[in-house]
């Protein structure tokens, strides 16, 4: 089984004024495949930068990831990234977006069609494969991104936020789908989120993470995306242990951004 490692990680951006930022402190931790692992804090924690650095899109100042044996350079096909809007293809059917991948991988038409059926199938828009992409609603644009980055076949699938921009109905329809999907296909999932709800839910391992510069503050290891996948999610989220672990992280992150203010205060004086 391939494991992905993050090993003193650490992110340094330059300033126009010639300054610097510490976005990211030496983070490290591994993930086992078929972890689904959720990451939260309060805003310029390094969530998305450290998101990024997995995918490929930035490179660190210090240290490395890997994935098993290979140490990753840039973007590849191992990793797959669903972004908080679709980023899709507007101009191209539900199908065509899905089939888009496998076809610039020069698969044969009569694979991806195959491909492209199941993983309609799967996210529930096995009727809306001919659609245009602007007559979906904004969590069946989602669905499209997801089954997309599926159709790749990554080995890690990589999550900025995918269900922020969504009503509170679809939001939480949509989390019991990343679940679904989870446990049916084993990738390994990692997903940025600012709702701490959200990521007590979906999160097999959590995350908190401390204010630059970014590190991991707080782990914890818990039951109820495991839970999600056969109880009703309102009754969860509803319980006495759920609750109580929500108001454990909400005032830990509450303290890290009154700390934040005040020191921002400070600097200003």
């Amino acid at each position: 089984m391939s494991e992905l490692e993050v090993n003193d990680v650490s992110m340094i951006f330059d300033t126009p004024d010639g300054g610097t930022v510490e976005a990211l402190q030496n983070v490290s931790f591994n993930l086992k495949q078929g972890e689904l692992l959720a990451i939260l804090g309060p805003s310029g924690c390094g969530k998305s930068t450290l998101l990024n650095i997995i995918a490929g899109f930035l490179s660190s100042t210090s240290g490395s990831v890997s994935n098993g044996s290979k140490r990753l350079h840039g973007s590849g096909p191992d990793r797959g990234m669903v972004f908080q809007q679709g980023a899709l293809f507007e101009w191209m059917t539900v199908a065509e977006n899905i089939g888009f991948g496998p076809q610039m991988q020069g698969t044969p038409p009569e694979e991806i069609k195959k491909i492209v059926d199941d993983l309609l199938e799967t996210v529930g828009l096995q009727d809306f494969g001919h659609k245009a992409i602007y007559e979906l609603s904004g969590g069946m644009q989602q669905r499209v991104a997801l089954a997309r980055c599926l159709a790749n076949n990554p080995d890690i699938i990589l999550m900025d936020e995918p269900l922020g921009a969504l009503d509170a109905l679809t939001r939480e329809k949509m989390q019991s789908l990343v679940l679904k999907l989870w446990k049916e296909t084993g990738k390994t999932i990692i997903l940025i989120t600012h709702s701490v709800e959200e990521a007590l839910f979906l999160g097999e391992r959590l995350f908190v993470m401390a204010p630059r510069p970014g590190r991991v503050k707080q782990q914890y290891t818990l039951p109820f995306a495991e839970a999600g996948l056969t109880q009703d999610p309102r009754e969860i989220k509803a319980s006495p242990e759920f609750i109580a672990k929500r108001e454990e992280i909400l005032s830990m992150i509450w303290e890290m951004e009154e700390e934040i203010m005040g020191n921002n205060q400070a600097v200003g004086m």
